[in-house]
C-alpha cells in the first residue's frame, strides 16, 4: 500500500543512502514523445533537505532529462530496497538542470565525488514523496559499481568529453533541446 510523507525524513533519507542505485524518469509534453527511463548508479546522489535532492549526471548516449525538463520540469526518482526489507520510493518533483556556468554549480559540485565526464547536475524540488511495498522486488546483491563510463572519459580527455556532448546531447530523440543547447 501506498503511503505519503510530508518530506524526506532521516529515516527515508537513510534508505537513499542505502541504495546503489535508482532510477530516473521523465516525459515530453507531447503523446508522441518518448517516455524516458535511466538507471543511475555510483555515488552520484544527495539529499539537499527535506525537500531537495540533486545527482551529479555523467556524459551518455542521450540527454533526455534535461530536454524533459527544459520542456516541462517534470520528473520522478525510484529508489528499490534489493536487500533487507521491501520498500519501494518515489521521489516526484520539478527538476532543472545545473551547467557549470550556473550561479549554483561550485556549491553543488563539491558535494560530489570527482568523475571524468562530468555532464550536468540534475537538482530537483520535491513535491511528493511516497513509499510502497515493494513486495515484487527480487532480492539482489551488489558485486561492484562499474566504472567503464567515468574511466573512458578519463582515457578520451575533455575536450572528447566537449565533442561528444556537441554531437550527440543537444537534443532529445524526440527534437526537444536539452540545456546544453544553450
Amino acid at each position: 500500500m501506498a503511503k505519503t510523507h510530508p518530506s524526506i525524513t532521516p529515516e527515508i533519507q537513510a534508505f537513499i543512502q542505502a541504495q546503489p542505485m535508482f532510477f530516473v524518469a521523465s516525459a515530453p509534453l507531447s503523446a508522441e514523445g518518448h517516455v524516458n527511463l535511466s538507471p543511475k548508479g555510483l555515488e552520484c546522489f544527495r539529499v539537499l533537505d527535506p525537500h531537495t535532492v540533486a545527482y551529479l549526471d555523467l556524459t551518455g548516449s542521450g540527454n533526455e532529462t534535461s530536454a524533459h525538463l527544459r520542456e516541462n520540469g517534470r520528473i520522478t526518482l525510484m529508489f528499490c530496497a534489493f536487500q533487507g526489507a521491501p520498500n519501494i520510493l518515489r521521489l516526484y518533483g520539478k527538476g532543472q538542470t545545473i551547467l557549470p556556468n550556473h550561479s549554483d554549480w561550485a556549491l553543488l559540485i563539491e558535494q560530489f565525488p570527482s568523475y571524468a565526464g562530468v555532464r550536468q547536475i540534475i537538482r530537483v524540488q520535491v513535491q511528493r514523496v511516497q513509499t510502497s511495498c515493494g513486495f515484487g522486488v527480487p532480492l539482489m546483491q551488489l558485486e561492484k559499481q562499474r566504472d567503464t563510463l567515468y574511466r573512458g572519459w578519463e582515457v578520451k580527455g575533455e575536450q572528447k568529453v566537449a565533442q561528444y556532448q556537441q554531437e550527440k546531447n543537444l537534443c532529445s530523440i524526440d527534437g526537444l533541446p536539452s540545456e546544453l543547447a544553450g
